[in-house]
């Protein structure tokens, strides 16, 4: 308990790799720590095999930054890693300039629930070098895992065409944090709930479950086990009934059903965890509707996903609403989302920004430099495509956009078409300037994004690529960033 108490503390000023703080060490060493930089989160290919991504834990980063801060303990311990002559790294100096330090950057990001595309920033984080860089590694900590399950969560609420579907992925979940981030990712998603508890008192998200296999185990037999729970907790009984025989079970689920209502309360439904769930749903409705209960809920769990959900929809099976655990929570196909942070501009002497571009024999690797912002232009209601743009160059109108992995793909947005500024301010001056949306606003926003999406881009194998390209200018000046560099490496 004592390690979980230090790990979960107030401040997580820790959570990063050794090499953020070497760097800022040489930054502060070289006189550069203060130097304007301009850094941005991205991802490089969409999770998952699909056409989009759901941006999500940026209400995270923000509570993380908010505490952000190198107490005694903290100080203490960077002083005792050695280096490899057995003495210490870090200067006293330096630990009592990091004691000491308050952050004064900018970051820019898309709200929680914006889709997103590859290169576009999800994060931009603009300041002195040295508190830019220490960032890193948190930021890719809670951004990428958060998205990934969002993203995860929104396939498979759409696979369930508007069931609801409950988050049952905490027991198998990467640890504590995995397990309660996960849950709150799967709601900003579409979930409609979860079953950790912790999740729930945290983020306000609904939580829900009856019973397991093993309070069925527990008595002499089925029937005498769904009585007992019924007796226990009369408003809160979804039978779980394949722990013998399925059929058997919806039989003695009706059973105690019959008696509830006489009683005056009413069985919400059953769950089916394991066979063939279309098959056993709908020979679980006859039994029900014989018994005049058809209007009750059937709940499906079991190694669930996106596409298994969707298999069972076209059998037109009548399950009403889905436990989905493993694959959702630890997203499962696709485990990393690999997004990047990458520094795209330093400030130079005279108040420009001077472009910075990474070079790689992988063109998907080539980062594109300046201070990011991406335009997002619609089409009546739905969207239309999205440019990325440096802010010191601007848009051009009518805007031409390019496809940054094959520069002979345009698009041409005409002059006038409705669009909005996706990334927006959540902190100036080191100080929060953002009202941080609820949970379930997040997730409203999540619905409502993914709704204005093409059915072709939603579509779980082989999605219509969106049109999300770099601008024409901007583009340019990359290809010439590029052309540059390569040629003075090569001398």
């Amino acid at each position: 308990m004592e390690i979980l108490n230090k790990l979960y503390r107030h401040s997580l000023t820790l959570l990063t790799d050794l090499y953020e703080l070497t760097m800022a060490y040489g930054y502060w060493k070289l006189g550069m720590a203060d130097k304007e930089v301009a850094f941005h989160l991205t991802f490089r290919q969409n999770p998952f095999k699909g056409g989009y991504a759901v941006a999500c834990g940026l209400s995270q980063v923000i509570d993380y930054l908010q505490n952000f801060r190198f107490d005694d303990e903290d100080i203490a311990y960077l002083g005792t890693i050695p280096g490899n002559d057995g003495r210490p790294i870090f200067d006293n100096a330096f630990l009592q300039y990091l004691k000491g330090l308050t952050l004064t950057f900018n970051l820019d990001a898309l709200p929680e629930g914006t889709v997103v595309f590859p290169q576009e920033p999800l994060v931009r984080v603009t300041g002195p070098l040295l508190q830019c860089q220490i960032l890193e590694s948190a930021l890719l900590n809670m951004i990428n895992f958060q998205t990934l399950v969002a993203t995860k969560a929104a396939r498979i609420c759409l696979a369930a065409e508007g069931d609801p579907v409950m988050e049952f992925g905490l027991r198998r979940a990467q640890g504590i944090d995995g397990g309660v981030s996960a849950s709150r990712a799967a709601f900003v998603g579409g979930c409609s709930g979860t079953s950790n508890v912790l999740a729930g008192k945290l983020y306000d998200i609904p939580v829900k479950g009856t019973h397991a296999h093993s309070w069925v185990m527990v008595f002499d037999d089925e029937l005498q086990a769904f009585r007992d729970y019924a007796k226990a907790m009369p408003n809160n009984c979804i039978f779980l009934v394949d722990t013998y025989d399925t059929l058997q079970g919806v039989r003695h689920a009706v059973t105690v059903a019959k008696e509830l209502r006489e009683a005056g309360h009413e069985m919400v439904g059953i769950r089916i965890d394991s066979g063939d769930l279309a098959y056993l749903s709908s020979e679980a409705q006859k039994i029900l509707e014989e018994a005049g209960f058809g209007d009750k809920s059937i709940v499906g769990s079991s190694d669930l996903d996106e596409h298994v959900i969707h298999s069972i929809k076209v059998q037109d099976a009548p399950i009403s609403s889905w436990g989905v655990g493993t694959r959702l929570a630890t997203a499962y196909d696709d485990p990393a989302l690999g997004g990047v942070y990458k520094l795209t501009a330093v400030r130079n002497k005279d108040s420009r920004w001077e472009y910075k571009v990474k070079l790689s024999e992988q063109l998907i690797k080539v980062t594109t430099p300046g201070v990011l912002q991406v335009r997002r232009y619609r089409r009546n209601r739905d969207f239309k495509a999205d440019a990325i743009y440096d802010v010191q160059l601007g848009v051009e109108e009518p805007c031409t956009i390019v496809d940054p992995l094959n520069p002979t793909r345009l698009m041409h947005i005409p002059a006038g078409t409705p669009h909005e500024d996706l990334l927006v301010p959540i902190f100036e001056g080191g100080r929060l300037i953002y009202d941080v949306p609820t949970s379930h606003e997040a997730r409203q926003r999540c619905l409502e994004q993914i709704g204005r999406l093409h059915p072709a881009i939603r579509r779980l194998l082989n999605p219509h690529e969106y049109p999300a390209g770099i601008e024409m200018r901007l583009h340019d000046l990359r290809t010439d960033l590029i052309r540059a560099a390569r040629e003075a490496a090569g001398k």
